[in-house]
């Protein structure tokens, strides 16, 4: 199947420094991009895997399940882990849910975690009828492409495959319970106005959590692809700061 322009994934070698970089549910590694080139030309050795089902079409997105997208990372995460000597890992949205999800599982193994908008869970209440509605319609109305910024595009699919989402919301669930395993310095950046993720997603996280070291930086010039929005340099240079703190290990906390 062919890939859409942009949605290609991205590989580089640099230093024992390790950046694995996640983009979100329906979207590719186009609204990550910006991010994994930054890394590689700081020097860091970056990998930026395509998600199973992401950057093609919608109706290949609704074939696969969480399970695929956590064995797309965890590989990508385990090549870096034999490599590197600290490995940072950097998710939007659902990508933010599978990079905690890799925090919460290999532990001490990750050396930091930084999260842009990321997602625990949907408060839209239609999603208590996606069991049944799943089996009824293949799609909905998109949720791409909420970026503040006139004319930007993050090249999400027009459609939200049901089937796809119901499996996130199971990734979600399994993410949400065990989030007090997560002890690593974590970054979180999150927009104060989100129409795809609740900012409540931010407040759960922190809550849960066990990290001593947290640097929480609200966007607030940007919606839910903050990464293509007016605080993309923003973005960039927290993530900077945070990655040469964590590799020295250093307290990245205010």
């Amino acid at each position: 199947m062919s890939i859409l322009p942009g949605a290609e994934p991205l590989s580089a070698d640099g230093s024992r420094t390790g950046v694995l970089v996640c983009h979100g549910f329906t979207g590719s590694p186009s609204s990550m991009r910006g991010i994994a080139e930054h890394c590689a030309q700081s020097g860091w050795t970056v990998r930026m895997p395509r998600l199973p089902g992401h950057g093609t079409t919608w109706q290949d997105l609704n074939q696969r399940t969480w399970h695929e997208w956590h064995a797309e990372v965890a590989a990508a995460f385990l090549e870096l882990r034999d490599r590197c000597d600290d490995v940072i890992l950097v998710g939007l949205s659902m990508g933010g849910s599978l990079m905690t999800l890799l925090a919460e599982e290999y532990g001490e193994q990750v050396a930091g975690l930084v999260l842009i908008n990321p997602a625990y869970r949907m408060t839209d209440w239609r999603l208590k009828a996606l069991p049944v509605l799943k089996h009824l319609t293949p799609s909905i109305a998109a949720i791409g492409d909420d970026i503040k910024k006139p004319g930007v595009r993050e090249g999400a699919y027009p459609r939200t495959p049901l089937r796809a989402l119901h499996s996130a919301t199971e990734l979600w669930a399994k993410v949400t319970r065990d989030l007090p395993q997560v002890t690593q310095p974590v970054l979180l950046l999150h927009s104060r106005v989100d129409h795809v993720v609740d900012p409540s997603n931010a407040e759960l996280l922190l809550s849960r959590i066990s990290s001593h070291a947290v640097r929480e930086v609200v966007l607030e010039n940007s919606f839910h692809v903050a990464t293509l929005d007016h605080d993309a340099d923003l973005i960039l240079n927290e993530l900077t700061a945070f990655i040469a703190h964590v590799s020295d290990r250093e307290d990245v906390s205010e």
